[in-house]
């Protein structure tokens, strides 16, 4: 199976056919001559790997927030404030890099 990231990286720089690997030697170019280098394959393949670990937080905060539903039923029993005060607990359990 090839590498997610390797994948959105050469999508993203463009001028691929497909992808045979996970390897620069792997793709197969449109045209004549590469539309990126390896080095830039790489740079683009670490700037997505720094993003999505740079927002672990928001994941995180999202698998534990209660649903919409639970949220709304909260504020309507509780008021906004004890809806807040639900909400804080879980930022700042994963607080903002």
């Amino acid at each position: 199976m090839i590498d997610n990231t390797f994948l959105r990286a050469a999508i993203n720089l463009g001028g691929m056919s497909s992808c045979l690997g996970e390897t620069y030697s792997g793709i197969k170019w449109i045209g004549d001559s590469p539309a990126f280098t390896e080095e830039e394959l790489n740079t683009e393949i670490a700037r997505i790997k720094t993003e999505y670990t740079s927002q672990e937080y928001s994941r995180n905060r999202e698998a534990e927030y209660p649903s919409i539903g639970d949220q709304l039923d909260d504020i309507y029993h509780n008021g906004i404030d004890a809806w807040k005060a639900t909400i804080k607990t879980t930022k700042d359990k994963y607080p903002k890099p």
